[in-house]
């Protein structure tokens, strides 16, 4: 994570400021539930909140202590009693560093698919958008890169829409999955805490109760969570590299905005590069590069090892801040898409008509033409086109075998590119609704 590729929204989320206060309220609340069955005294859970709650947490202090006991909860547990004073020692009874790690962990990722999901709904508010736009603006289709048939840019912009909406249920999932809390003790057993006082502590922080957990909440979820992740950073990648190869010189059939005064090349002042969705592609790799060690940290020794937490702290922060940038920088990218509806009618045209060779070869099938027939008469006539040597239309028109079966102006009628967005309506209140 470095500050070129973050918003300062997600990065407060990981902030030592903000993990410590999430770690005091976890153990404030933890001591009001304790409080509430009489595990300690009412006073000492008041005090906890009266002093620490006005508190700015001393980290320097905190990490001068670590050095030396060489644990991070135990060193907040030292300093969060320098501020207390002696009612800390009803501080943290029957708990165990999990608890607070694990919650806290929990509330972080809780909150940060919160502005995940705001940037989701950014992205699919801008296709909503421009696919409306271009809903009618023809545009040819391409398979293995190669010209197919006609489609309209709206329609590619619905089709990822709908991977975008389908991303964002996943998310919405994944949060669930995470947003789960344990004070359960050592080994997860409850012996010296009381279930309510998890209970509690769920309620406070928005979280669900963990329902078994070994000491540690159990790492599937997390991996779910970034699983999750990694598939949105998938799709993202997927929308990135489609506008890439449409910015091509050949192809040019939208380019990202160019600003005034933005330069694309140190040494080509011409230069109009996609210089976002390249760098989309590569966050987007970041976030992927996440989900493998997530799966790894599933499989701890017994009811916990540490062996997940280096881990944790580094993906934790990466892929969240990672995401959530490479999600506002789409929707502007999609935003402020510049695209050229003339050039794409030029490219439909580039191959001299190739495009509706599938509507001349059922066509002869429906005149009498066997398929294995009708495919040798289309591709006899469609090679010499694709190679410049006529348009396709005429090549049909001159070749008799064809014409036995489809006069010229029937051959005509197979031309028309309102055939091909017949059904573009139908395709929007399928993804959009009615």
């Amino acid at each position: 994570m470095i500050p070129r590729y973050a918003r300062p929204e997600m990065t407060a989320i990981w902030s030592p400021e903000t993990k410590y206060r999430i770690w005091f309220e976890i153990e404030a609340h933890a001591a009001d539930g304790m409080a509430a069955l009489g595990v300690i005294p009412k006073e000492a859970a008041a005090t906890v909140w009266e002093k620490g709650g006005k508190a700015v947490f001393d980290i320097a202090r905190i990490d001068e202590i670590e050095r030396e006991v060489k644990h991070d909860v135990i060193a907040f547990l030292t300093h969060l009693a320098e501020i207390v004073g002696p009612h800390a020692r009803f501080v943290h009874q029957g708990m165990t560093s999990s608890d607070v790690l694990d919650t806290c962990l929990s509330v972080q990722l809780a909150r940060a698919s919160d502005l995940l999901l705001a940037g989701v709904d950014r992205v699919l508010a801008a296709l909503k958008d421009r696919a409306y736009e271009h809903k009618g603006t023809l545009c040819v289709g391409r398979s293995h890169g190669i010209h197919a048939e006609p489609t309209t840019f709206g329609l590619k912009l619905a089709g990822f829409y709908a991977e975008f909406a389908r991303a964002r249920r996943r998310l919405e999932t994944a949060r669930g999955e995470i947003a789960v809390c344990a004070i359960s003790g050592s080994v997860g057993t409850f012996a010296n805490i009381d279930p309510s006082v998890e209970a509690h502590v769920a309620e406070k922080m928005g979280l669900a109760v963990e329902p078994i957990s070994t000491q540690i909440i159990p790492r599937d979820r997390h991996a779910a969570f970034f699983a999750a992740l990694g598939v949105i950073a998938a799709s993202i990648e997927r929308l990135a590299v489609e506008i890439r190869h449409l910015q091509r010189s050949e192809v040019l059939e939208a380019e990202e905005y160019f600003s005034a005064g933005q330069k694309g090349s140190s040494s080509m002042p011409h230069k109009r590069n996609p210089v976002l969705t390249e760098n989309l592609t590569g966050l987007s790799r970041l976030v992927r590069m996440c989900v493998s060690p997530a799966l790894e940290n599933v499989a701890l020794w017994h009811e916990r090892d540490i062996s997940h937490s280096s881990v944790e702290r580094g993906i934790g922060p990466d892929a969240t801040v990672h995401l959530d940038f490479a999600l506002h920088r789409l929707a502007g990218v999609i935003e402020k898409l510049v695209i050229y509806p003339e050039r794409m009618r030029e490219n439909l045209d580039r191959l001299g008509g190739l495009i509706h060779s599938q509507r001349v070869l059922l066509a002869l099938t429906q005149a009498g033409a066997t398929r294995e027939e009708a495919y040798g008469l289309v591709q006899r006539c469609a090679m010499p086109a694709w190679r410049g040597e006529g348009a396709f239309l005429d090549l049909l028109k001159a070749d008799a075998e064809v014409t036995a079966y489809l006069g010229s102006d029937a051959l005509e009628a197979l031309f028309d590119f309102d055939y091909h967005t017949k059904h573009v309506d139908m395709i929007f209140e399928r993804v959009f609704g009615a």
